[in-house]
Parts: C-alpha cells; structure tokens; sequence
C-alpha cells in the first residue's frame, strides 16, 4: 500500500474525481465485508448463537469508526515515532483537514484515504469473533474490541503501512493486509482462545452450522467486496497496478476453492458447499498481500497452494485440543502466513514494485524478509492478546456462565432469538385434502433451538443425513381444519 507522506511542493499532485469515485466505491465495497463476514460466521454457528455472531462483526462497525476518528487514525499514519507508532494527536477528531487536502503525493483527498483505511481497522477485530462462538461475554467483546484497535491493530497498521514504519522502511510487502489484517487477527484469536477456553461438548458434541446458505451467501459478499479490499489498496487506477489486483484475487480464490474441495474429496469422500465457501476465503486471505506483486500464474498457485495448506490446518485444533469455533486460526493466520511468504517465491518485480521473489531471480533477500514481517507480527499480536483477555478475564470475566452458554448466548445477551420456532407470529391453517406435502412444510425441522453447528475435522461426514425429514407429517385425517405453527 503506498505510504502517506506529507505533499511536498516539488511534486505537486491534483484531486482525481476519478480516482476519487473510485475509492469511494472501494471504501463502500470494503464496508459490506463486515456484515458480509457476520453472515459467514452466523450460518457456521448453532441456532442459540446466531445474533450473538452477527453483533460480534456489527459492534465492531459502531467501537472502531469512534475510536479511529478520536486518535485512531493519527496512531496508524500521523507523523511517525521511531518506527511503531504515529502521533495520536494527528488527524484528531479528523479535524482541520481541508476539503480538498490531498493524501500525500495520492490524488485522493485525505477524508477519503481516512474512511478506506477505516473499513479495514473495522473488519480486522470482526475477524476475531469467528473463534469465540457461544461462549463470551458481549460486553467483555466489546471492551476487547476498543483495547485491541487502539494497542494492536492501529500499531501494526503504522509499522506495516506508513511512511517510517519500521516494517515498510525494511521493504516487507503486504499490498492489502496479509500481516496487519489476517496474520494480526489469527494470532489474536489462537491469544484469546487460550484465555477463554473451549466450548462446553467441544470434541464430543456435533455442532454443525444451522445455515449453508448463509454461509454461502457471507462467502459470496467477502468475495464480492474482497475486489475493493484488494483493487482500492493501491490508491489509485491510473497505472494498470490494481487492475493485476484485481485480476490476481479472482484467479487465486478460484484456485483455492478448487484447492480446498480436491483435498476435502480425498481426504474426507466429499465436495461440501462449507468447504467451497471456506476455501474461497482461504484464497481471499492468501492472495491478500500478494496480489500486487505477483502474476496470474503465480496467483494460481499461492490460491491453490493456501487452499490445500489451510483445509489441512483447520482439524490441527483437534489435535492440539484448542476450540478455535469457526477455524480463524486455520483460515486466516494459515492463510495470511502461506501469501505472505509466497510472496518471497512467486514476486515478479513487474507489478507493485521491483522487488523480486526467489523463483524469479530474486534470491533469499525478499522471502527473508517476508518472514521476518510474519514473525514479528504474529508474536506481537498473539502476546500482547492474550494479555488483554487476561486483564477482562480477571476484572470482569470474559466467558458466560455454563447455564447461559447451553441455554444459548442470544437470549442471556440480546433477549432475542434469531427464528420465531414459538410461532408466536402466527401459524398457517392445514385443511383436509391440501395434501401432506402442505401440512409438512408448515412444520419446521427442528424447533428445539438446538440444531448443531458442524464441526469439521473428526466425524465431519456422519450424521449429515440425521434429522432429515424431521418435522414430516401426514395432513390431519378428520374434517377439522388444525393450526400448524410455522
């Protein structure tokens, strides 16, 4: 991502409304992500959690923008300190900023660079959620949100991204997030798993997703607003750059669903519309800090390549015995750590910058470099999140009570149940010779609240026939006509 610096006189730059509309589009594509990524993971978890995973990604709309314009901002890219952090003071309040103040030497304004960079300091703590499903505190969410943004994410925003960052200075390329974004958010989320612990039946209940299509639908929306997320990283349209963004992130999320499903047919006998959705993410996290820096062909393989990397990785918390809920450590830490080396074997030095990878005569030096990005930020993040988790763990406890967690987290934080199974809002009327297939579609599957989350690794195959046809039955015999509730 180009750095903000201060426009000098000597290269005067001028407002592109071009360039301008463009990101704003970008920006607007960026900001669905989050309620895109909240149906992602709200169709992974049981019926008792639904709400509760939405409001984990839509909080984090409503925490961030705050903070972010208060001093958030001005941490990420006001004038730098030594290297980790810009002056808090700069941009606060995103006051003083002319209306047409250009961004650097951008020919964008500087409120519209402010918003862009937003969307991304928005979705990254949303990312976190998918491993704590049913079973945090949403007011202790919360204050974790506004204390990992303002000690985390807008540090490693700085370091990775601005104009003296240590990480930008050392010429580590992350053109959209591998690091600041996925690799920060996976470490976070293995950081609190620790702190929080599993959930209550982990390893031993089914806890399959209540929703495929939600799933899919969520999927579909991060792949469609991933263009913006990726294409509008380079701040502008006018030298073909983000046009290989562009191209790079369709080619790899492709690749890396088809990745996915391969392994998951091998491995497990079958192609499930889980594994497309979460392989196409996988790709979308992978190519994340490569796509301007490699070419279609390496865009296949850094897709490919993540795709198998990260279907593999999501049952390691079987093994190890870490609940990582909806595989946020086996999809985006796996998957920005597999783009961020990539990038130092399949950089072609033609596209973002010159700066080339091993496989193109690059040598060590790059993927040298990359790693020490990876490292850095992993552990930085992983560390200082656990300790967060910790301090809320202690003053006021993270985790619901096991009452609440079985009962379900909707109800004990919203007071709200995401599907009216009461029919409280009505019933239908089943009459005599409509036919069963009428009276059984009035009744629902499953109205116990208690339908499972699937869970992937061991078991993932069976049961998945079990329950179907619940609900069937035959219309009522006698003249009467009998309420069904819906």
């Amino acid at each position: 991502m180009p750095p903000g610096i201060m426009t000098l006189a000597a290269d005067e730059a001028t407002l592109s409304p071009a360039n301008t509309g463009f990101m704003l589009i970008c920006t607007a594509l960026v900001m669905l992500m989050t309620p895109a990524l909240a149906f992602f993971y709200g169709g992974m978890v049981r019926v008792k959690s639904v709400l509760n995973m939405l409001m984990m990604s839509f909080i984090s709309l409503g925490i961030v923008t705050v903070l972010w314009v208060l001093y958030g901002f001005g941490i990420a890219f006001g004038q730098d300190s030594g290297g980790f952090l810009g002056r808090p003071g700069d941009f606060a309040g995103l006051s003083g900023i002319g209306l047409t103040e250009l961004w650097g030497t951008t020919s964008i304004p500087v409120y519209v660079f402010a918003v862009f960079q937003l969307m991304f300091a928005v979705i990254t703590p949303a990312l976190i959620s998918g491993a704590l499903a049913d079973r945090v505190k949403f007011t202790a969410w919360a204050l974790f949100i506004a204390l990992w943004a303002t000690v985390v994410y807008f540090p490693v925003a700085h370091w990775v991204w601005a104009e003296g960052g240590w990480l930008f200075d050392l010429g580590v390329i992350d053109f959209a997030g591998g690091t600041a974004v996925h690799i920060n958010a996976g470490a976070a989320a293995l950081g609190v798993i620790f702190v929080v612990g599993k959930r209550i039946g982990f390893k031993k209940d089914p806890m399959r997703p209540h929703s495929l299509p939600l799933v899919m639908l969520g999927a579909g929306l991060l792949w469609f607003g991933w263009f913006g997320f990726n294409a509008g990283s380079w701040l502008n349209n006018d030298d073909g750059v983000g046009a290989v963004a562009f191209v790079n992130t369709q080619v790899a999320t492709a690749a890396a669903m088809l990745g996915w499903l391969a392994y998951e047919k091998i491995r497990h006998g079958s192609f499930t519309t889980l594994g497309a959705a979460s392989g196409a993410v996988a790709g979308l996290v992978a190519i994340t800090p490569a796509c301007g820096a490699v070419s279609p062909l390496g865009a296949i393989a850094v897709g490919v390549i993540a795709g198998v990397l990260c279907a593999m990785a999501v049952g390691l918390k079987y093994r190890f015995g870490y609940d990582d809920s909806l595989d946020v450590v086996g999809v985006h830490l796996v998957g920005g750590i597999a783009g961020s080396l990539l990038v130092g074997l399949f950089a072609t030095g033609g596209v973002q910058s010159d700066a080339k990878g091993l496989l193109y005569g690059g040598g060590l030096e790059q993927l040298g470099k990359q790693a020490v990005g990876v490292v850095c930020v992993l552990l930085y993040s992983l560390v200082v999140s656990f300790l967060l988790a910790k301090v809320i763990d202690v003053l006021m406890g993270f985790r619901v009570s096991e009452d609440e967690e079985v009962a379900g987290v909707d109800q004990a934080a919203h007071a709200e149940t995401a599907y009216d199974f009461g029919g409280t809002g009505g019933g239908v009327v089943a009459r005599t010779g409509a036919g069963v297939g009428a009276a059984s579609a009035a009744v629902p599957a499953r109205g116990d609240g208690s339908s499972p989350e699937e869970g992937r690794g061991k078991g993932e195959e069976k049961g998945r026939a079990k329950g179907q046809g619940k609900g069937q039955g035959a219309a009522p015999a006698s003249g009467s006509e009998k309420k069904v509730d819906a």
